[in-house]
């Protein structure tokens, strides 16, 4: 009796610990409940600012219309392949008409692949254009909708940069000098491809022969923090089975306690992780972390036939992301590399004013959220940020008094300036008053960011 009692104690620990631990390895369920209740990794919503770089075989021809006559991204120059297929677009002639002029009428896009070179690439100037930039994650186009990888991957033989091209790993030899430097990587990867055979033929062998592996071979191969997916509005997430592939990201991929998704997984955009905007199109709340990805000109891929007055401004972008970020939002900003694996001068002197701004004014920006009882301001160039009891003032264009309701304060500080700002306390908050600044006096320009210390 003795015996039995014993073997069955044993059987019952056995047994507990045993589901005690694969309850532990399957911590999420292939539900959206479970899913969508996993909280994301606080690094996301502390960073602010990313770079979204579209770099593939769309960047040798480099090209799209200025018109917009079939709508939203019309313009996007990564989608070459696809406009030059589309018979029932309006721009259709214009991609057409540039290609057989250019390349000839005889030329495919999969010809594209010898010219696209990379002999400039250098995986460590990226880095440091990043890092200097203030950026604090980047996010590469791994796999674009027309397929060709930037990867040695197996499910795209003769259809990546290793084998073709560059002949080189590029988004590994990115990927380890974007660590190197301090900074989190992702991957963009879409979900569907435009002409692959398999996808035409079979969407389910597709995905359980083609899409599934290759995901995850990029995932424990290069252990990205970040999976951005896309192109996910061509099937159900059923049919992607994106449930499954999250559940095995979230409790078994070597990156499952740090990893990020976005919200294209299928279904509408409803489930996952953050929610994507783009170009202003999308939701945003600040009831779920959210980001903004857009490029600095109108396209995501490098157009060269844009014009300057279609890229931003430093000041825009300036703006824009204190915008966003005041919003609880994250700004992914693009850039479009050209074919040899350099990133245009303009582009790059705009992340350069950007970083010189964040290097004063960063404090305002990473780690804060939004002030939810933020009154809504007559001055359309105040922002607000907070940072625990501190909160942050931010002026797009130059005011000479700030009237900030419902806080306290005992010092008032303007970021970049050493000297002393006044302010006067108002029964229902207070008012700061500028300072007089003189030349030399202050490193900062373009957003002025003042911070008043225990505001609550």
């Amino acid at each position: 009796m003795y015996i039995k009692s014993s073997l069955l104690r044993s059987l019952g620990l056995f047994f507990t610990l045993f589901i005690s631990v694969s309850s532990v390895r399957a911590q999420y369920q292939p539900t959206w409940k479970s899913l969508d209740a996993r909280p994301i990794p606080r690094w996301f919503t502390d960073a602010k600012f990313g770079i979204f770089i579209h770099w593939g075989l769309y960047s040798v021809p480099a090209w799209a219309t200025n018109s917009n006559a079939d709508g939203f991204g019309s313009n996007y120059a990564e989608w070459y392949w696809e406009r030059l297929n589309n018979k029932k677009l309006k721009i259709h002639k214009e991609f057409v008409d540039f290609h057989n002029k250019n390349y000839g009428p005889q030329f495919h896009y999969q010809d594209f692949a010898h010219m696209f070179k990379a002999e400039l690439f250098d995986p460590q100037q990226w880095a440091k254009i990043f890092k200097d930039a203030g950026a604090k994650y980047v996010v590469l186009t791994s796999k674009h909708h027309d397929g060709f990888a930037l990867w040695p991957s197996r499910e795209a033989w003769n259809w990546n940069a290793a084998d073709a091209g560059p002949h080189r790993d590029l988004a590994g030899d990115l990927s380890e000098a974007v660590k190197k430097s301090g900074l989190h990587m992702g991957f963009y990867y879409s979900l569907y491809e435009w002409y692959n055979p398999l996808y035409k033929q079979n969407v389910n062998k597709y995905v359980d022969e083609h899409m599934l592996p290759q995901l995850k071979d990029l995932v424990t191969r290069y252990q990205p923090e970040i999976i951005w997916p896309d192109g996910e509005w061509d099937q159900s997430d059923t049919t992607w089975r994106s449930r499954e592939f999250l559940a095995w990201l979230y409790n078994e991929s070597p990156v499952k306690n740090t990893v990020v998704t976005n919200d294209r997984w299928g279904g509408g955009r409803s489930h996952g992780g953050f929610n994507t905007t783009e170009y202003g199109s999308g939701k945003a709340s600040l009831e779920r972390p959210w980001e903004e990805c857009r490029g600095i000109g109108e396209s995501f891929g490098y157009n060269r036939n844009e014009a300057l007055e279609q890229y931003q401004t430093s000041e825009q972008l300036i703006k824009m992301l204190i915008d966003i970020v005041s919003r609880g939002g994250n700004l992914l900003l693009n850039i479009g590399p050209a074919a040899d694996g350099t990133i245009p001068v303009i582009m790059q002197q705009r992340l350069k004013d950007m970083g010189d701004w964040l290097k004063i004014n960063g404090e305002a920006i990473y780690g804060t959220m939004a002030w939810k009882e933020a009154p809504k301001s007559k001055m359309k160039d105040i922002f607000y940020t907070r940072k625990g009891n501190d909160l942050y003032v931010l002026a797009t264009a130059w005011q000479n008094k700030i009237a900030v309701p419902s806080v306290k304060a005992e010092k008032i500080a303007l970021l970049g300036y050493n000297g002393k700002v006044n302010f006067t306390k108002k029964a229902n908050g207070i008012e700061i008053i500028a300072p007089t600044l003189q030349p030399g006096t202050y490193a900062g320009s373009t957003a002025w960011v003042y911070k008043i210390t225990d505001a609550f």
